[in-house]
């Protein structure tokens, strides 16, 4: 369970209708097998000790008597289980009879929770045998031990204050007020269900979403396990469709038809972090729920579950294309509202060749189309210098003239030998002077021309270079509306290929294939044998490395011990752990060292759930010390 992980499983055992003796040995079977699995809670369907589907068979005391033998031989299994196991069963408490959810852990019944919400309509019959639970939990004898009985029961877990674990039953979160709504306010992590939802057509469908959309809605882990074969096809079918779900993601999730173990870790660390985010999710102060301690065993735990390489770039075609068309539009409708404002008369874009400003001029192209402006108002600056080389050269000018827009060339290398005579610089001397110079004299231009023309410099620089500060203070760092300011480099790419796919003119398809085949660069040092001398990621690592700490830091909050730890798993084949290490340190002291130049970014669109502007997603003071970051990714 380090880092937050809880391993959890959903288990369909194979039963038979009533047979309660070969229930539970089917039942101690999959406990040994979630066991070997690692898994530290274990969900099984509903009334799975006797089979959902017994009828007035729940009536018979047979029946009932035998349930609660086979569930206290279940309970003393577990005896030297380390995990928390949920078992469905029928119970009699004071002449009614109830759905209940047994916990179990370490040979103890922690509790029972009840069945809230019986469904009485179509196939379904349940209130002919049982009576809906009580509104509020209570204590009730049991085979001599007092056990809480009732709904909303949550077991919170002694040695990881993170995990709380609270049960519902199959309707209960069909019903409009699941009463797993209230156990999260008041604190539970992870949601488990088990249930017995037979199999209509399209309803596995439905089912799926009902599930992911909980465990977004609660911010939670959600932990479904179904009835499967064995339950009686006398009216239904059963699937088994078992899901494992955290926070609006399905994790894992069962093949139908095929009675087995899913299992999946939960990161509650994770979803405590997001709660605290999320002011709205609020939770409560008053405590209202019987709250029953457990312990499991804290340790390592092996990842199943798989992280993107890319968390930012959806890895489904056609998901991917539909999230560049949405991002495009939103920084094109961003541009325009800041042009019209304004009454800009043109947009000034200093074009490289590159891949950031490639990516604003198409922003700004498409801001114009939606104005209903004429492109050749677009000002496309390239300011060769002692860097460029005439592969990006062309490349700009090409692209600019395809855009519509127009080309302007202004040649800066004597104005920056002047400034070097200005101030004493060696020419000679490649050091950051040389670099930045030559950076703050093309923002200069721009700036000038823009004011010259009666309009707006539009910012290139994405939000992969902010978090690195790699980026000249007051040079490339400064514009009048940032486009790509949310943009991380690893979606850039993709944006600039969905352009090149999607463009109908083949030139200039052919141009934007050339730039994304572009090292990327930003060409301050002079070329060696005419080709790129300066090659970005070499200096200060891969973006891709870079974006996947980004995106797990800012988003989740996860500290660089944990990254690491997913990034090691991700990138394995790829990268040495050496070298991943080598650059999140890398990443963690630039992140810090660099906030104020994030602390005075120019105006620019929001497109992700990820930003870094000091105006809504990202304040943090200028001189914040990165050393408890460092030091925990040395523990790892």
């Amino acid at each position: 369970m380090k880092h937050g992980f809880v391993k959890t499983a959903a288990a369909t055992p194979d039963i038979r209708v009533a047979d309660t003796a070969y229930n539970q040995e089917k039942i101690c079977e999959c406990i040994l097998e979630a066991e070997k699995l690692r898994a530290k809670i274990l969900v099984f369907p509903e009334l799975c000790v006797t089979g959902y589907t017994c009828g007035d068979l729940f009536t018979q005391d047979v029946l009932l008597r035998n349930a609660r033998q086979a569930l206290l031989h279940i309970a003393e299994f577990t005896k030297e289980k380390d995990m928390l196991v949920f078992v469905g069963l029928p119970l009699c408490v004071e002449g009614k009879l109830y759905n209940v959810a047994a916990a179990l852990n370490r040979g103890e019944i922690l509790g029972f929770t009840t069945k809230t919400f019986l469904p009485n309509y179509g196939e379904f019959y349940e209130m002919r045998q049982f009576t809906p639970g009580p509104r509020t939990a209570r204590m009730i004898e049991f085979e001599g031990a007092q056990i809480p009985f009732g709904p909303q029961l949550l077991f919170p877990c002694r040695n990881m204050e993170e995990l709380v674990v609270s049960a519902e039953i199959c309707e209960d979160v069909w019903s409009p007020v699941p009463p797993s709504i209230q156990a999260a306010l008041e604190g539970a992590t992870v949601i488990v269900n088990c249930s017995a939802s037979d199999e209509t057509i399209g309803k596995d469908v439905y089912r799926r979403e009902l599930i992911r959309g909980q465990s977004a809605r609660l911010i939670a882990g959600y932990v479904y396990a179904n009835a499967g074969e064995g339950e009686s096809t006398t009216d239904l079918v059963f699937g088994g469709h078992n899901i494992i779900a955290e926070n609006g993601a399905v994790l894992e999730e069962a093949q139908r038809y095929e009675n087995d173990i899913i299992c999946s870790e939960i990161d509650v660390r994770r979803l405590s972090g997001e709660r605290r985010k999320n002011t709205t999710f609020g939770g409560t102060e008053e405590r209202t729920l019987f709250r029953v301690p457990f312990c499991l065993d804290v340790e390592d735990t092996e990842l199943t579950r798989k992280f993107p390489r890319q968390p930012f770039v959806p890895q489904d075609d056609g998901v991917r294309a539909k999230r560049c068309e949405e991002i495009l539009m939103i920084q094109a409708m961003g541009l325009k509202k800041r042009l019209a404002h304004t009454h800009a008369k043109t947009a000034v874009v200093g074009i490289s060749g590159g891949l950031d400003s490639t990516l604003a001029l198409l922003v700004a192209a498409r801001a114009f189309d939606l104005l209903k402006r004429d492109k050749k108002e677009i000002l496309a600056v390239t300011m060769p210098c002692f860097g460029t080389t005439d592969r990006t050269y062309n490349n700009a000018c090409r692209m600019a003239v395809k855009l519509g827009a127009t080309l302007r060339e202004v040649p800066i290398g004597e104005a920056v030998n002047v400034h070097f005579r200005d101030i004493g610089h060696d020419p000679a001397d490649h050091s950051v002077t040389y670099e930045n110079s030559q950076a703050r004299e093309r923002t200069q231009v721009l700036m000038d021309l823009a004011n010259r023309d009666g309009g707006l410099v539009i910012g290139t620089g994405d939000m992969s270079e902010l978090a690195l500060g790699w980026a000249t203070y007051n040079g490339d760092h400064m514009s009048m509306y940032g486009v790509n300011a949310s943009v991380p480099k690893t979606l850039v790419r993709h944006l600039v290929k969905y352009a090149a796919d999607t463009a109908r003119d083949e030139e200039l398809k052919m141009v934007l294939y050339d730039v994304l085949d572009t090292p990327v660069s930003p060409e301050l040092l002079p070329p060696r044998e005419g080709n790129i001398a300066q090659k970005t990621e070499d200096l200060v690592g891969p973006y891709e490395l870079h974006d996947f700490f980004l995106y797990y830091m800012v988003r989740f909050g996860y500290e660089p011990g944990k990254i690491y730890r997913l990034a090691r798993q991700t990138f394995a084949g790829n990268y040495e752990p050496a070298v991943i290490r080598k650059w999140l340190e890398t990443f963690c002291r630039r992140f810090f060292s660099q906030q104020f130049k994030r602390s005075c970014l120019p105006d620019g669109p929001k497109v992700g759930t990820v930003a870094l502007s000091p105006r809504g997603d990202w304040r943090m003071p200028s001189d914040a010390w990165a050393s408890g970051w460092l030091e925990d990714l040395e523990k790892e």
